[in-house]
């Protein structure tokens, strides 16, 4: 009976041994004297293994592009032409999505097609390029009113090239519009535009 306990007790020793030398053993291999995280846990050691949004802000402390906007378009030339004042030519309701796509809801009449997408790229620290094709009638066309249904195979292209500011809250930029019509450039117009971000508190009212 004593031979068995004292055998026991040799063996519990060495267990208590072996868990000793541990420390030792992982420290000789290169590996933290700490618990090991899951990589999701440091993104800086798991990138390769994490995929990253292509749309994602340009570092943490930037304010995203994502989000609803009211968007408003002023053209200065027309068909190269300066136009003294400025004209509104669209006052619309926007919304970016973070895969990278875009969505627009005019003032035009509905009838005419009001609603176009988009697809957008960061080119920089808060700034954007958005690629933006209505595939509509004579939306763009000043001498056609506004209730006028256009042809179906009719649509436009716009260019702009924005910067968002600090506080996420606005932004600004330049455009270039091309309407076409039978697949030629029969309308264009460049200009700025501005636009302010649409919150669950922001009236109807501000849209006008």
């Amino acid at each position: 009976m004593n031979l068995r306990i004292w055998k026991w007790i040799a063996a519990m020793g060495a267990l208590a041994l072996a868990f000793a030398t541990v420390p030792a053993a992982r420290a000789m291999c290169g590996l933290p004297d700490k618990p090991i995280k899951p990589s999701a846990w440091l993104p800086q050691l798991g990138a390769a293994a994490m995929p990253q949004l292509v749309h994602a802000d340009w570092d943490d402390h930037d304010p995203s592009i994502v989000g609803m906007w009211h968007v408003v378009f002023t053209a200065y030339t027309s068909n190269g032409d300066a136009i003294p004042d400025g004209a509104p030519i669209d006052n619309s309701v926007v919304v970016w999505h973070p895969d990278g796509t875009e969505i627009m809801n005019s003032s035009r009449s509905a009838q005419d097609g009001n609603f176009c997408l988009g697809v957008w790229e960061r080119t920089g620290r808060r700034t954007y390029l958005l690629n933006h094709i209505p595939w509509q009638g004579n939306v763009f066309d000043p001498t056609v009113p506004p209730d006028t249904i256009g042809k179906p195979q009719d649509g436009a292209q716009i260019i702009e090239k924005i910067t968002l500011s600090p506080d996420g809250d606005s932004y600004t930029g330049t455009f270039t519009l091309k309407a076409y019509q039978n697949g030629s450039v029969y309308q264009t117009f460049t200009g700025t535009l501005s636009a302010k971000r649409i919150t669950p508190e922001t009236p109807f009212s501000a849209l006008l």
